[in-house]
């Protein structure tokens, strides 16, 4: 078919609200040379035609003259469609597609993509039996569009059928390992960060990072829905963070093993770019298209992809991990992280605080006696700990930390810095998650410069439109006002650093070096604080991504050879119970030194009383409902006596890695009760259960120092 001297006019509105939405949902039909389109009257190969795309609001967003590329589905084998090739395009189009391909890799082609599923492509004028006739050029009788002003068609002239691909992926399930790992195999070390996650083995004496066939060693710590319904993990998960920031979890690490509804989790929920929701249990989870993962299983993939780089590179099937976590993580939550290795088939041979696995790194071998402070300022988590070392003798003194603070924070800072400069120039504002995830990108781009830099320029193009015209983000940002922006969370850290010395009568010039762990640590704020706090710089030649994954190793090597390697660890917070009438009373004690037994004294409360259930808490408020839940451990058969006849003694194990046990005897006669500690009910359960047994209040005008009663008043604590 000869081409026309004049296009066919053809004009699409697509169901999206936003350039951003666009992107999220069309973005794979979409290059900067061309666009694929399903529809149901196909044009010839070689047509060309006038294309105006438009969002639901009539807002132009591709203006261009182009000309069909292929089509598809012509016979009836496949999808309909054609791919269209852009010839001519007006500057907000050109700038827009620019962004596109900024934003997605795929989107540098020169030429329309082919989504998957739609069928062969066929590039023959003769594709489309019988031709179908060229329609005239407008009534106008305008001549075509330039490139600086196009006059596209209205759209009657020509309408394409779109169906939309915007709806709901359906996402894999999630496949949990048919048996447990066996314990054989060489131990890896894994640093299972909140930004990136790395692993390191132990060579020739010496930790050593393993790093993929391009030399990095850190893999993102990201988990994506590709538009496929694929799941995605490391850096190709990361890539589509800017386009798709709803189906890709990032940050999880801050949410995993905490239930939904806690308070210190709710106000933080809106900053994530991704879906977070209950599981069935109760804790954070994620929505991915149609599916709801568990934060436990989101890590698992994490921890696959390490685990599936370690055995590339040492060439021999891994089961065997020390894993670490931050220092404030609590019980609930390091029993998550063991749940996400298993999942990941690997048996998790010692859990480690990120504090203790750095100083470990930097200290092995040097035969040091010396007091540390260990400054772990990471992606999403902020731990201080003080350790004096003796040789091969790690004792933590004291650890503090803030579990929601960290290098996320620093980006939420700049970016609402930057939305509110928008606002006063534009006098608009923006909520799309994409543009959100932009500018966030941006923003923490610029916060890294700024480590080695005074200013740094933040440029978004085309964010959002204003008037229907499309209105770049364009701001420099210098380092004045970074710390201007960001001081107040620096002093949070230094006020943790004081707490932690002041709660063992250290003082800061009895600190010998300063250790710091984590990306966020580098900001030239930090390092003049601590130097002012401490009166001395902190350790240079650290690299603060890998130390923690270097002393995860040197622990493993140390396990795998069973060598003379002592780390003496203490709980970052207390355990307790809760009592009648909403207290929570301590049994455990925080910074008390681990592997520790401690025993707590419980008593029946009424006649006959064949059981006694209580509440299981971590933390360090007065009221037992500002803690954490542990769970609820439940003393049945017990010996039928009057009201306090029957005395119970609880007791509380921690090992070493700060995981609970608890076990209980019958104080009069020395023999085991029955112990069953529940922590998977989900919330409803927990509650329809307290909610049949009335509260009990100790009696007016006594302290409530002991459980009455066997849980009535649990229903209270957990809100109920």
């Amino acid at each position: 078919m000869a081409e026309t001297q004049h296009p066919v006019g053809l004009a699409v509105r697509l169901p999206f609200k936003s350039p951003e939405e666009f992107l999220q949902g069309y973005g794979q039909n979409l290059s900067k040379g061309g666009i694929y389109l399903r529809a149901k009257n196909l044009r010839a190969p070689g047509t060309p035609v006038t294309l105006e795309i438009k969002l639901a609001d009539g807002s132009r967003i591709i203006s261009a003259i182009a000309k069909v590329s292929f089509v598809t589905g012509a016979h009836g084998v496949g999808v309909p469609g054609m791919g269209f090739k852009f010839l001519v395009l007006d500057a907000p189009t050109r700038r827009f597609l620019e962004t596109a391909a900024a934003v997605m890799p795929h989107a540098r082609s020169d030429e329309p993509p082919l989504p998957k599923n739609v069928g062969e492509p066929d590039f023959r004028p003769e594709a489309v039996e019988p031709p179908l006739p060229v329609e005239p050029p407008p009534a106008t009788g305008a001549p075509p569009p330039s490139q600086a002003n196009p006059s596209l068609p209205s759209e009657q002239s020509g309408r394409l059928v779109v169906t939309s691909e915007a709806s709901t992926l359906e996402a894999p399930a999630f496949e949990a390992p048919a048996e447990e790992p066996p314990r054989t195999g060489p131990i890896i070390g894994i640093d299972l960060g909140t930004t990136n996650s790395c692993a390191a083995v132990v060579r020739d004496g010496k930790p050593v990072i393993l790093r993929d066939k391009d030399g990095r060693g850190l893999i993102p710590s990201v988990v994506a829905l590709t538009p496929r319904g694929k799941l995605s993990v490391g850096a190709p998960a990361r890539a589509q963070m800017l386009s798709n920031p709803r189906w890709t979890a990032s940050g999880f690490k801050r949410l995993l093993g905490r239930a939904f509804d806690a308070p210190e989790v709710q106000p933080i929920i809106r900053r994530f770019g991704w879906e977070v929701v209950p599981t069935e249990s109760g804790d954070c989870g994620m929505r991915l298209g149609d599916r709801v993962y568990r934060l436990e299983e989101i890590s698992a993939l994490v921890l696959r992809e390490v685990k599936g780089l370690a055995e590339r590179h040492l060439g021999v099937p891994v089961h065997r991990a020390v894993i670490t976590v931050p220092a404030w993580y609590t019980e609930k939550q390091r029993l998550a992280v063991r749940e996400a290795g298993r999942l990941a088939s690997l048996h998790v041979e010692r859990i480690v605080n990120e504090p203790t696995a750095a100083a470990l790194a930097w200290g092995y071998g040097r035969k040091l006696t010396q007091r540390i402070l260990v400054y772990d300022l990471g992606g999403g988590t902020f731990d201080a700990s003080v350790l004096e070392l003796n040789d091969t003798v790690y004792e933590v003194m004291s650890t503090g930390g803030d579990p929601f603070l960290g290098g996320m924070d620093f980006d939420t800072t700049i970016v609402a810095w930057l939305l509110a400069d928008f606002e006063q120039k534009h006098d608009t504002i923006f909520s799309d998650r994409v543009a959100i995830q932009r500018v966030t990108d941006a923003a923490e781009r610029a916060k890294i410069a700024l480590s080695t830099t005074h200013e740094a320029p933040i440029k978004v193009p085309f964010v959002t439109m204003v008037n229907n015209t499309p209105v770049d983000l364009d701001v420099v940002l210098k380092r004045q006002t970074l710390v201007e922006l960001t001081h107040a969370l620096v002093d949070k850290t230094m006020e943790v650093c004081q707490e932690v010395l002041k709660v063992r009568g250290v003082r800061a010039d009895e600190i010998t070096e300063i250790l710091l762990v984590g990306g966020q640590s580098q900001a030239p704020l930090v390092q003049e604080r601590i130097t002012v706090l401490f009166g001395r710089k902190p350790l240079q030649g650290v690299n603060p991504n890998e130390a923690v994954a270097m002393g995860a190793a040197l622990l493993a090597h140390a396990l795998e050879k069973q060598e003379g390697l002592l780390l003496v660890d203490v709980l970052p917070q207390s355990i307790g119970v809760g009592l009648p009438g909403g207290k929570f009373e301590v049994v455990v004690p925080r910074n008390t030194a681990l592997p520790v037994t401690r025993k707590h004294r419980l008593i029946t409360s009424q006649d006959a009383q064949e059981a006694i259930e209580v509440p299981i808490l971590q933390g360090s408020k007065d009221q037992a409902k500002d803690n954490t839940y542990l769970g609820t451990v439940r003393l049945s058969g017990l010996p039928p006596a009057p009201a306090g006849g029957v005395a119970v003694e609880l007791s509380f194990e921690l090992s070493n890695e700060c995981l609970l046990t608890l076990t209980a005897k019958n104080a009069a006669t020395g023999q085991d009760v029955a112990a069953t500690f529940a922590t998977q009910d989900a919330p409803e359960v927990v509650k329809a259960r307290m909610a049949a047994l009335e509260r009990e209040l100790p009696p007016p005008g006594e302290e409530a120092t002991q459980p009455r009663g066997f849980g009535g008043w649990l229903s209270k604590l957990l809100g109920g």
